[in-house]
């Protein structure tokens, strides 16, 4: 189907990490210039975390305020800021999604991707549980990016940007892992961030590619949507019926002096709604 795109949004350093709350506010980070904002619906622009750096994902709380990532993971409310997980070894933390228990699955970034020259060191993924302990559920993910789970918990979806494809697991129903292998692998540019469809489908947006796929639950691409931008960064769903896909990005083709953007489209399949966090 052919698909509109409007641009909402432009002048940002690097927008990242969209997210939708239930009245319709879109929360977007600048990753790079800093700051966490919000669109509300009717189209005023305010920040409700002023300053922080490198959010690469964001998450509601079932409590109120944010979960976001950068160089911790925290559930911000205000001035209330409480640190979720902490990595001594100096990584930052990069996407993250909820399972349908509240818990938090977020990636560690240890290098910068943006550097050069690049040193690629592999990062993990953990688990924040509800009882605010953690684990690392697996390691050699080369740059963890966009997370998620299909519409009935068994399968989890992980980006790895240094290997250009999207890793799999299974997931039983103890939230054990099983069977890790690649779903999609993709040849131009490399998946940032994700979402996922009610029919099942990965909706990834391709960092130097230009465009976001969707991926059927086989890991066939069956949709392409052009955008005006070659860095895209994440995706989320929102709107009426949670078909109309947000689309973040750290550059415009069309006029560079417009930097990173916020897009929105409209798609046929609705989005899955995002479980609040609860840890």
């Amino acid at each position: 189907m052919p698909y509109e795109i409007e641009t909402l949004l432009t002048g940002y350093t690097l927008a990242e990490g969209p997210t939708i709350d239930e009245e319709g506010r879109l929360y977007f980070s600048d990753a790079r210039g800093g700051g966490v904002h919000c669109l509300e619906p009717d189209g005023r622009v305010h920040t409700v975390i002023p300053d922080r750096m490198r959010v690469g994902g964001m998450v509601l709380h079932a409590d109120g305020g944010l979960v976001v990532t950068g160089k911790d993971v925290s559930h911000i409310r205000g001035d209330d800021v409480r640190v979720l997980l902490y990595d001594m070894d100096g990584g930052a933390f990069n996407d993250l999604c909820t399972d349908a228990s509240g818990r938090v699955l977020v990636g560690t970034r240890r290098f910068e991707p943006l550097a050069r020259p690049i040193e690629v060191v592999p990062g993990e993924l953990h688990r924040i549980g509800l009882d605010g302990s953690s684990e690392v559920l697996y390691d050699k993910v080369g740059l963890p990016n966009g997370v998620g789970f299909s519409p009935d918990g068994s399968v989890l979806y992980h980006c790895d940007s240094v290997a250009t494809h999207v890793i799999a697991h299974d997931v039983d129903a103890d939230g054990k892992l099983s069977g890790r292998r690649a779903f999609v692998e993709i040849e131009t540019g490399t998946p940032d961030g994700l979402a996922v469809d009610e029919d099942g489908g990965v909706w990834l947006a391709i960092f130097g590619g230009g465009v976001v796929v969707r991926v059927t639950p086989e890991g066939r691409i069956d949709e392409r949507i052009e955008v005006p931008a070659r860095a895209l960064t994440s995706v989320c769903f929102g709107g009426p019926e949670r078909r109309d896909l947000y689309i973040t990005t750290m550059d415009n083709t069309e006029d560079a002096a417009l930097g990173g953007c916020v897009h929105r489209t409209r798609v046929g399949v609705a989005g899955l709604p995002i479980p609040p966090a609860r840890v």
